[in-house]
């Protein structure tokens, strides 16, 4: 029974060890290794699992019901009895077949260059198995092999098979996985790839997808030498992959496919596939703007572009593709596209039985950048999160076998850029971009598994770089050897063509005839741009769809009234504290939140931060907006101030009281996995797609935003001026010096206020003139479309109006939220309904009300933002009648500046001589150096200027020794009435 092997020997004593071992000890079947033992078992040993008369079989048996898959989520036979039988009286061949699904890509033909060593493993010669391909008897390949309608074959006969399946132009790995059902249905699909021709009209098809690439690219460089247009020779089976993978997503029930992709091959793809008119490609090559005159933007450069546009692919319905635009910073796309996608699924719930049907995420990655950027991993780890999965996206590597000049010895440290997918137990198959077809059938077969497991699922389509990173680049200086190869080669398209030719499926000369009639297309369309009257811009890709409301000069008020009545306020404060008596709801949790909320309300007065938060959040959702809040610990609040999601002492379910109140919107709580990067990205791109989603990432601490810069910086910031996409994302960044040290004290708002246009009066005067651009600059306004708005605000009642405006303008622009700690349960910083009624709206500047009871008396102006000022205030009560001089004017909203309401201020106070600037913040960072030149602007007329009160210059945010901390605060606040 136990076949003479001391390794069987060995695994079984292993397995009773590892897996019996915790059974015993915990009495319990369910072990945290059986999937893992019972696999290596299984597929070692075959005879142990599927042959009744071993020892061990009742073993077997006892352990199989708790097998668990990460997938399905319960263990299920993936044989049939008849097929069991078989593999059991054939074991050897099925541990050869193992072996090749396991090995087979180290050997097979996957690099067109024939630079990688194709390895062939000891363990993929038939004698290690005690199999004699010499011999002329027949085994049956039922449930080892899927050879077609060949039921049995020689031991010869099924290594050329296999030798063909797995070692050919297609290497897969597919061991890693988890789920055995997924194993074999892959392995069936790679075994039938040999057999699954393309029909005629296929291939013609093929052929001129990349035919008309390769006369693109030529007539790029032939017409536009020096620009850098990174091409896509050496791997045009780029464009028949993403063919296939539309066509045969469209088949699915696909209507709209969302796709991310670097700048390597992007106009190809663009002109070749996406419909973007090439003459517009080549007005914008020539220097020109893509935006016409009126539209205020910046553009971006060519390999930026962006597209969205409908296929027909002969579906019942055309196939929406969008290309989002993208930053440089390579693979940032990546978190926005799943985003968008997500987005696009909740939106189109209702109308699939499966809501991952409807949309489809495609990333297309370069092979360095695939394993270079952590951005990658930190995308992968959501694809099967609750929150965030999008029910599996294709990624396709074009891989160039080298990044910029380094090559992959020096790039990565795994074997494949692939490899990364493991993380997630993707698939990962491997083609040679030199076989076209094969190419085809491969992204086939990953759209038939993403629609058939939900999962993620990566092709690495290997080619090459014909020329270097760019067309000016001079490649052989740094890989000569690799490029000496390369220009011997014959193109993808002439070898292709040649085999078309000598198969009868395309006349003689095809090729020719192809490129240049692609020649004679882009020549017509060039002249077109010849001049601006010969060229006329298309309708601009702006504002269409779902968001034909917006517009993108603002043209309402700054601060509509966002306020309600008390009655519905009231409503919707205990809405969000109700529950069902099912739902035990922590003692702590019942007292200290829900019944504190339930007497706020009913008394008016003494409404929190959290309270302030639930009302805006409620009552945007009774008016049909939908709410998505993510970050980490974002349900229950960083600071335990939430509690959007009651959970049950008995089960630990999550209760949503806000989406069981009869609303016509919807909440989403998702509590993020530990990731900014990434996650932020996400948020970006859903907040992209439908202006009536309220969409809000909270960080943990606002220093950690600083993990997704990236996504500020490239998105955030200046997607609208680039690609005209806006965006009514939000970001809540606690923020407070109160002793928690370096990196849990600040949220860099010098940042933020340094990436924002907003009006700057203070340097008007030496601003381009505004023909040179389309910004919307003007030397009297400032920008009248500025980028984002960052707001400090000190009452839950300006904060409830900010998150209210955001969603009752007619325009988008994201929001920066300085958000509190301390004063999120500070026995003065509450509000009233009365600031939240009907005619109430945010505040962008508050006023001092002591201070305007007599004017006159003011001799001293102090601005302050955020927390402070409630110390200042405290301050001023104990300084008594020194202090009787001094009027507080509180700036909650930094960016865009307010002058006019700041000027307004100064203009009360006609006695005052003295203005100062109050932060928490060191002199190197907060708002100081933003709000000085713009008040002192205001001051030009009077001999005044704006005075520092602070802290000295630091090098972190914060000092980390405590007792350092309470002497600063006691230095700071003493010296507010002695500088």
């Amino acid at each position: 029974a136990l076949h003479n092997s001391s390794s069987y020997c060995f695994d079984l004593a292993f397995f009773c060890l590892i897996y019996l071992a915790p059974c015993i000890h915990f009495g319990s079947v369910r072990s945290r290794n059986s999937p893992y033992m019972w696999r290596l078992i299984s597929r070692r040993h075959v005879p142990l699992v599927h042959r009744p008369s071993v020892l061990v079989q009742p073993l077997v048996r006892f352990n199989v019901s708790t097998l668990r898959s990460f997938s399905s989520g319960a263990a299920r036979s993936t044989f049939t009895q008849e097929e069991i039988k078989n593999r059991s009286a054939n074991s050897n061949l099925v541990r050869l077949v193992s072996a090749y699904q396991k090995y087979g890509h180290l050997a097979a033909d996957i690099d067109p260059l024939g630079r990688t060593p194709r390895v062939r493993m000891a363990e993929l010669d038939p004698a290690q198995y005690g199999l004699d391909p010499s011999s002329s008897s027949s085994v049956s390949l039922q449930g080892i092999l899927n050879a077609g309608k060949t039921s049995s074959a020689t031991v010869a006969d099924v290594i050329k098979q296999l030798d063909t399946m797995y070692c050919n132009k297609v290497g897969a790995q597919i061991s890693h996985i988890e789920d055995e059902a997924e194993i074999k249905w892959l392995a069936q699909r790679l075994e039938a790839l040999p057999r699954d021709g393309l029909s005629k009209e296929d291939r013609v098809n093929t052929f001129n997808l990349i035919t008309r690439s390769e006369a693109f690219d030529h007539f790029m460089q032939k017409r536009f030498t020096a620009v850098k247009r990174y091409g896509l020779e050496g791997n045009e089976s780029m464009m028949p992959a993403l063919d296939a993978i539309f066509k045969s997503s469209s088949a699915h029930g696909t209507e709209e496919v969302v796709l991310g992709m670097p700048h390597r091959g992007r106009l190809n793809l663009l002109v070749g596939m996406l419909n973007y008119r090439a003459r517009d490609l080549l007005w914008k090559v020539k220097g020109n703007s893509e935006l016409p005159s009126g539209i205020l933007g910046i553009g971006d450069v060519l390999s930026h572009i962006g597209q969205s546009t409908d296929l027909p692919l002969g579906g019942k319905k055309d196939l929406h593709v969008t290309l989002l635009q993208n930053p440089s910073h390579l693979e940032a796309v990546d978190p926005v596209v799943l985003g968008k996608t997500r987005a696009k699924q909740e939106t189109h719930r209702e109308s699939h039985q499966d809501r991952h049907d409807g949309s489809l995420c495609v990333m297309l990655h370069g092979d360095a950048a695939m394993t270079g950027q952590g951005v990658v991993t930190e995308t992968l780890a959501l694809s099967r999160l609750p929150g965030f999965t999008t029910g599996g996206t294709i990624h396709l590597i074009v891989n160039n076998q080298i990044g910029f000049t380094t090559t992959p010895v020096n790039g990565r440290s795994t074997k494949y850029s692939g490899d990364v997918g493991k993380l997630i137990s993707a698939p990962i198959i491997h083609v040679n971009s030199d076989s076209p077809e094969d190419v085809v059938k491969v992204c086939r077969l990953a759209a038939d598994y993403r629609h058939q497991f939900k999962k993620d699922i990566i092709i690495d389509l290997i080619g090459y770089r014909r020329h270097g990173h760019n067309e000016v680049d001079e490649p052989a200086f740094t890989q000569p050897g690799m490029y000496t190869n390369i220009r011997a080669k014959q193109t993808i398209a002439t070898v292709y063509g040649k085999a078309l030719e000598g198969e009868g499926v395309i006349p003689a000369g095809e090729k020719e005839r192809v490129a240049q009639a692609e020649h004679a297309r882009l020549d017509e369309e060039m002249k077109h741009t010849l001049s601006a009257e010969t060229y006329k811009y298309p309708p601009v890709d702006q504002l269409q769809g779902k968001w034909a409301d917006m517009r993108q000069v603002p043209l309402v008020p700054s601060s509509p009234d966002t306020g309600l009545q008390a009655e519905a306020l009231k409503e919707i404060g205990l809405a969000s504290v109700k529950y069902p008596e099912s739902v035990d709801v922590h003692q702590r949790l019942q007292r200290t939140h829900c019944q504190a909320r339930r007497e706020r309300l009913d008394k008016g007065t003494g409404l929190d931060w959290a309270t302030a938060e639930a009302l805006a959040v409620g009552s945007l959702l009774k008016e049909n907006f939908n709410v998505r809040i993510s970050g980490q610990d974002v349900g229950r609040g960083t600071f335990s101030q939430r509690h959007y999601e009651l959970h049950s002492a008995n089960n630990e379910k999550p209760h949503l009281p806000f989406n069981n109140m009869g609303a016509a919107g919807r909440l989403e709580m998702v509590n993020s996995n530990l990731s900014e990067f990434a996650v932020l990205g996400f948020e970006y791109g859903y907040s992209l797609e439908d202006p009536r989603n309220l969409v809000i990432w909270e960080a943990q601490f606002g220093d950690f935003a600083n993990g997704a810069q990236i996504i500020i910086d490239q998105f955030l910031c200046s997607g609208e001026a680039k690609w005209l996409r806006q965006s009514g994302m939000v970001m809540l960044l606690p923020h407070g010096y109160d002793g928690a040290g370096p990196e849990h004290s600040s949220s860099r708002i010098e940042r933020f206020l340094q990436l924002c246009d907003g009006p700057d009066l203070s340097c008007s005067s030496t601003t381009l003139p505004t023909h040179f651009n389309n910004t919307g600059l003007t030397a009297s306004t400032g920008n009248v479309n500025p980028n984002m708005y960052v707001i400090n605000p000190s009452t839950p009642a300006n904060y409830y109006h900010a998150l209210r405006r955001q969603m009752h303008r007619n325009f988008r622009k994201p929001l920066v939220v300085i958000s509190p700690k301390l004063i999120l349960r500070h026995p003065t910083a509450v509000s009233s309904l009365a600031e939240m009624a009907p005619g109430t709206s945010f505040q962008p500047v508050i006023g001092d009300a002591v201070a305007d009871q007599n004017p006159a008396q003011i001799t001293r102006v102090v601005f302050c933002s955020g927390k402070i000022y409630y110390d200042l205030f405290e301050e001023r009560k104990k300084a008594g009648e020194a202090g009787s001089n001094t009027a507080l004017i509180r700036l909650e909203e930094l960016s865009p500046f307010p002058y006019d309401l700041v000027q307004k201020e100064m203009h009360k106070y006609t006695n005052a001589s003295r203005f100062d600037w109050v932060q928490e913040e060191q002199h190197n960072a907060g708002a100081w150096f933003y709000v000085e030149p713009r008040i002192n602007y205001l001051l030009q007329s009077s001999s005044h200027k704006i005075n520092y009160i602070g802290r000295p210059p630091l090098a972190a945010c914060a000092i980390g020794v405590g007792s350092w901390h309470k002497k600063e605060v006691e230095l700071l606040t003493k010296s507010f009435f002695k500088a």
